[in-house]
């Protein structure tokens, strides 16, 4: 596991470039931080190999692509059992409309980000998420009324 320390300025600059546009090519990676393209080949290598960059990615507006509605779904669990929260995580990524899903302190055991076509559609999620499981205890869902911000960059400044 690579720490934070490990990441000098240059790392981070191309950090940085690269997870507001992953799309930025060599040329301006290398221009951005002040490095040979090769240097920069070298390092964006060594990076996805340490898994400092997990992934690239297209962002989509779910509303562009009929996902109407965004929904904050906090999840309390019967039983706190490994097992149990496995199991339930499993579920949450197996299901294309959670965006998000989250492990957490408080009185829910998890948060979920998720999408919708419609209330139906939603309802639909609802059952094989929640209602199908007999270890969710409850669920208790807001509705996203506005995406005031939306984004997964990391603050990358110096420790």
């Amino acid at each position: 596991m690579i720490m934070s320390s490990e990441l000098d300025a240059a790392d981070r600059v191309i950090l940085d470039v690269l997870q507001h546009d992953a799309t930025k090519s060599l040329d301006a990676l290398s221009e951005a931080c002040e490095l040979s393209v090769p240097t920069v080949q070298r390092r964006l290598k060594r990076l996805r190999e340490l898994n400092v960059i997990d992934r690239e990615v297209a962002v989509i507006d779910p509303q562009k692509v009929g996902q109407l509605m965004s929904f904050i779904v906090m999840v309390e669990m019967e039983r706190e059992r490994i097992d149990h929260l496995d199991a339930f995580r499993r579920a949450a990524r197996a299901e294309p409309q959670v965006q998000q899903c989250y492990y957490v302190t408080g009185e829910a055991d998890f948060c979920i980000i998720c999408t919708a076509k419609d209330m139906g559609d939603f309802e639909a999620l609802t059952q094989r998420l929640f209602f199908d499981n007999g270890n969710i205890r409850r669920f208790r869902t807001s509705v996203v009324m506005d995406r005031s911000k939306v984004g997964l960059a990391v603050n990358l400044g110096g420790d």
